[in-house]
């Protein structure tokens, strides 16, 4: 016998032993019967033995069939085990990922992220958890998250250049990478152009401003600019949505942060909002994971993806990596 049988040669063997005849056997195999016959044969070809007495009444076992079964059935559950090993190990190397994401897709570039990850030859399966940016943080530092986007005010010494670093931001240490700098823009009603334009952060705090969700990004921005100067501004009203946080200014009751990427469209048609021209927040949207994980496979994988989405050069010695710049359009 110069090669081992096949599963398939195998599988027949142990189910005709067991039905007793052919027929019954290739019914449970969901075989045709000369199939079955067919491996059959092989079998005894293959290890020049007899492995059943044909009978009127069906098949019995020979000798020699009776003391190959039960290494027949070795051999099928070892087949069996090979199998479901690969598998398993297949889907471990082609791994998952879950991301925390906020804002709309379009700005975090989330689409060619998870386009990228999941045609890469190290195949990830990604899931998704949209939230807001302190939530999505919190949660890459509890474990729930593997990775996500975080935005922050820009730290002035990163101004000048786009830096990679580790934070400790409230009690956890993560690994930031900025992908892109950006500007929010202060917007009022039309109507409060003279209570807003030449007016710095302590006379604009004076102001009814709008509320957003107590995690989000855009309070805790306003929060740490406000609460130096001695209170919190009134709040007046509450939206999750950026585009709605727009309609709440031009209705008149209110000032809010805006980006300048959604900012842009209502610009170019006629509105009943004015941008503030002495202040702004220059911020960073980052890609972060937690300090002590940065080094896992799939993790790093995701940030270097995420590099090259954004295209984002490697570091040139005494300087940081190429930073992404959004100018604002008519602001």
């Amino acid at each position: 016998m110069n090669e081992l049988p096949r599963t398939q040669a195998l599988r027949c063997f142990i189910t005709v032993a067991r039905e007793g005849t052919v027929s019954r056997a290739a019914s449970v195999l969901n075989l045709t019967q000369p199939a079955v016959s067919l491996q059959l044969k092989g079998l005894e070809e293959c290890t020049g033995l007899q492995l059943f007495n044909r009978t009127p009444g069906g098949f019995t076992l020979t000798e020699a069939g009776a003391a190959l079964l039960p290494l027949a059935h070795k051999a099928v559950s070892a087949s069996s085990d090979f199998k479901a090993t690969a598998e398993a190990l297949k889907e471990a190397e082609r791994g998952t990922l879950r991301v925390g994401t906020i804002l709309d897709p379009e700005f975090t570039r989330l689409g060619p992220f998870v386009r990228k990850l999941a045609s890469a030859e190290r195949q990830t399966e990604v899931f998704l958890h949209h939230g807001v940016s302190d939530d999505v943080l919190a949660q890459i530092g509890r474990g729930e998250l593997d990775v996500g986007y975080y935005v922050d005010a820009t730290p002035p010494e990163q101004l000048a250049h786009h830096a990679f670093a580790e934070r400790t931001i409230e009690g956890g240490r993560y690994q930031l990478a900025p992908l892109l700098s950006y500007d929010y823009r202060i917007i009022a009603p039309i109507a409060w152009s003279e209570k807003v334009m030449g007016k710095g952060w302590a006379e604009l705090a004076l102001l009814p401003w709008l509320a957003t969700p107590t995690h989000s990004g855009h309070r805790r921005l306003l929060d740490d600019i406000f609460r130096p100067l001695g209170a919190l501004p009134k709040r007046v009203a509450f939206t999750d949505q950026e585009e709605a946080m727009i309609d709440f200014v031009e209705s008149g009751i209110c000032l809010s942060l805006a980006r300048d990427s959604v900012l842009a469209p209502r610009l170019a048609r006629p509105h009943n909002f004015v941008i503030a021209d002495k202040v702004k927040l220059t911020c960073d949207l980052s890609f972060a994971c937690l300090a002590a994980r940065r080094h896992e496979a799939a993790i790093a994988h995701a940030f270097a993806t995420a590099r090259e989405v954004w295209d984002i050069k490697p570091a040139i010695a005494g300087a940081g990596p190429a930073r992404t710049r959004k100018v604002a359009k008519n602001a």
